[in-house]
C-alpha cells in the first residue's frame, strides 16, 4: 500500500519480449507502490514468451500495471483475425504463436485486442513507438518521422520500438528500449524523477549479437 506521505510514480518499462526472468527481476527492483507501464512488445522474440504474457498480466489484474499495445501485439491480433492464406503464413511467422499454439493464442487475441495505445501523467505520455506527424494519430511502427517532427505537444513522450545500449533522449522523446532480448538490458524510467533502474536481458549469443540486432532494427 502506498504510504500517504509518498507520491506515486510511474516507471515506463522498455520492450520486454519474452524476457519473463528479466521482467520479474526488474520489477523486484521497483518500488512496490509505484505504477508500471509496459510499454508493448511484451511478446515475441524471448525463449519464455508465455510465462512474460503471464506475468504481465498478472500485474495488469493487481492494479500495478498498464500493458501498452505495441506493434508485435497489434500484428498478432491482426493475423488472428484473418482467415485467408496470408494470416497463416504471418502465424508461422510468429514467435509467440510458436510457443504458445493457436487454442492458447486465441485465449489472449481479446486481451491483447484491448490493449490501450497510450497512459500518461501532468507532463508526460507513454506509448509504443510514437504519432504520426500528419495527424498526430497514434503509430505503432513509427520511428525517424516522429522523432523529426515531434513538437512537445504531447508533453515528453516515452517510447520502446527501437533498441539501443541504453535509456536516451531526443528533445522531449524518451526512448527507454534497451535491447533486453540481444544480451541487453531490461530497463525501466521514472517520468516524475529521470531516474532509471535496469537489469540484464537474455545473455550474449542467445539472440545473436546486440549490434547485429540494434543495425536491423534502424530505419
Amino acid at each position: 500500500m502506498t504510504s500517504p506521505s509518498r507520491t506515486c510514480h510511474h516507471w515506463v518499462i522498455g520492450d520486454v519480449h519474452g524476457c519473463a526472468d528479466s521482467l520479474e527481476r526488474l520489477v523486484a527492483r521497483l518500488p512496490s507502490g509505484d505504477r508500471l507501464v509496459l510499454c508493448g512488445d511484451v511478446i515475441n522474440r524471448g525463449p519464455q514468451i508465455r510465462r512474460t504474457m503471464e506475468l504481465a498480466w498478472g500485474l495488469v489484474e493487481s492494479g500495478r500495471a498498464v500493458w501498452l499495445k505495441g506493434n508485435h501485439e497489434a500484428d498478432l491480433v491482426a493475423a488472428l483475425n484473418q482467415g485467408d492464406w496470408f494470416a497463416h503464413r504471418a502465424l508461422a511467422g510468429s514467435d509467440t504463436y510458436r510457443q504458445l499454439g493457436d487454442r492458447h493464442c486465441r485465449i489472449w487475441q481479446e486481451r491483447l485486442a484491448q490493449l490501450p495505445c497510450t497512459y500518461g501523467g501532468p507532463g508526460w505520455l507513454a506509448t509504443h513507438a510514437g504519432f504520426d506527424p500528419a495527424t498526430w494519430q497514434v503509430d505503432l511502427s513509427i520511428r525517424m518521422a516522429f522523432w523529426q517532427a515531434y513538437d512537445g505537444r504531447f508533453g515528453e513522450v516515452v517510447i520502446g520500438h527501437t533498441p539501443g545500449p541504453y535509456v536516451r533522449r531526443l528533445g522531449q522523446i524518451v526512448m527507454v528500449d534497451t535491447g533486453a532480448c540481444y544480451g541487453g538490458e531490461l530497463s525501466a524510467y521514472c517520468p516524475e524523477t529521470g531516474a532509471v533502474r535496469s537489469v540484464p536481458g537474455l545473455q550474449q549469443g542467445q539472440f545473436g549479437s546486440f549490434s547485429q540486432q540494434l543495425q536491423s532494427c534502424l530505419p
